[in-house]
């Protein structure tokens, strides 16, 4: 691909609804900052990578910019400050993003032997856009490495990827009238913590084929299975099994793509929250999963899910709150996000397949996703794919590793055997 030098004109562009949370909440301990990473089956070369990032960057207006301060709400600009450079990995993952370390870019671009990473501050995209420009990362720096893989591809952006960047919570949004959210105090995983700035990462890799057959057997989607071993696992790895007055609450970020046809770069997601209220003892862990996915579908659904677009685009509508300056509403948006955190007690990504041309494939070896805890969610857990390996990763604030080690464990004794990799803080 040939580096697009159209000249860029400076321009600016509000930020999506879900986008204005992010700068207002962000903070060292709550980064919003998540990481795809693709690893191939060579050594990746910095300056083949460098060269594709500064070819691909110029087509992505969504990537291509700076956050600035208006007078009452965040908006971005064209980044003018020159070209994001690529680094090889050397602090732990979905550390805060400071622009004036990387030219002002909110998104950052490292290496490590053979893994790409690509970190995003959430402001500018959500999992599904980011994979969109790590792709075709991954397939210019291919090009760029291997001239035998150049002579057989097309030198263009993939028929795959969308450049859209409309705010689609704008285009769907349909006036209803407005039910607030109620957080119910939830079960929040508490313990010793690790050294501060550490993260605890686990990886665990297992046949994608076999987990989706198991789920079947259990008339249950892949997600709906996992989903519901890990609010098991939640139970007895960290409730030992005992009675609970508050539920555990699990948060799920959806797509929204596919309910509404919406091909955008940025932001377009919703996130449903399915609790689990441990009213007695000794759950059976096929009843937890009954209930966790009879849960899942009565709330995933198109009606649901207008809802809560109605529920978030009326709040950034109101014309009262649109008039109050940036300084008086950002404490206030912060308020209402720590209330709202009292009523979760961990999340889970599912980014699906990494689906990469065939051609491209001989490269690519897996696909990773961690996400950055937050408060209240000491423990985060994100599900990812590519070619036949499903990939669960847990990322963790805390050392006790029990609900992890009952993930896996529970996995094990339906026949799934995971291959389980840690980024080594837990044996220091």
């Amino acid at each position: 691909m040939k580096r697009n030098n159209r000249k860029r004109e400076v321009s600016w562009e509000k930020l999506d609804n879900t986008a204005n949370l992010f700068p207002a909440i962000a903070s060292e301990e709550m980064t919003n900052v998540y990481r795809l990473s693709v690893t191939l089956t060579q050594e990746i070369v910095r300056q083949d990578l460098q060269d594709a990032l500064e070819q691909v960057l110029p087509w992505f207006d969504t990537m291509n910019v700076r956050m600035r301060t208006g007078m009452f709400w965040y908006y971005f600009e064209t980044n003018t400050k020159g070209q994001p450079l690529v680094c090889e990995e050397e602090e732990f993952p979905c550390r805060m993003m400071e622009p004036h370390r990387n030219r002002h870019y909110l998104f950052r671009v490292t290496y490590y032997k053979k893994r790409i990473n690509l970190e995003v501050f959430h402001v500018l995209a959500d999992g599904m856009g980011a994979a969109n420009f790590l792709r075709e990362l991954t397939y210019q720096y291919l090009r760029n490495r291997y001239p035998e893989l150049a002579a057989q591809t097309s030198d263009r952006l993939s028929d795959a990827t969308s450049l859209d960047t409309e705010d689609s919570y704008l285009k769907y949004y349909k006036k209803r009238e407005k039910k607030g959210y109620k957080a119910v105090p939830a079960v929040h995983m508490k313990g010793e913590r690790l050294v501060r700035g550490e993260l605890g990462i686990i990886h665990g890799y297992l046949s994608l084929k076999e987990v989706k057959e198991k789920a079947r057997e259990c008339s249950m989607s892949i997600n709906e299975y996992l989903c519901g071993i890990y609010v098991y696992s939640i139970y007895r790895g960290y409730l030992h099994g005992n009675p609970s007055r508050k539920p555990i609450v699990l948060c799920i970020p959806v797509n929204l793509r596919p309910f509404f046809k919406s091909v955008t770069t940025r932001n377009f997601f919703a996130m449903v929250s399915v609790p689990f209220f441990p009213e007695k003892e000794a759950y059976e862990r096929r009843e937890v999963m009954e209930l966790v996915c009879g849960e899942i579908r009565r709330q995933i659904t198109r009606e649901n899910l207008e809802k809560l677009i109605s529920y978030n685009v009326s709040n950034q509508k109101n014309a009262v709150l649109r008039a109050v300056p940036l300084f008086l509403k950002k404490p206030a948006i912060k308020w209402v996000y720590l209330n709202g955190t009292k009523g979760t007690t961990t999340t889970i990504t599912n980014m699906g397949s990494f689906e990469a041309a065939e051609e491209y494939r001989p490269y690519i070896r897996r696909f990773q996703v961690i996400v950055s805890p937050s408060v209240g969610q000491n423990l985060k857990g994100t599900v990812s794919s590519c070619g036949d390996e499903l990939v669960v990763t847990f990322s963790s604030l805390l050392k006790d590793t029990s609900v992890q080690m009952e993930f896996f464990r529970s996995l094990s004794e339906d026949g799934l055997q995971a291959a389980v990799e840690t980024n080594g803080v837990y044996y220091e």
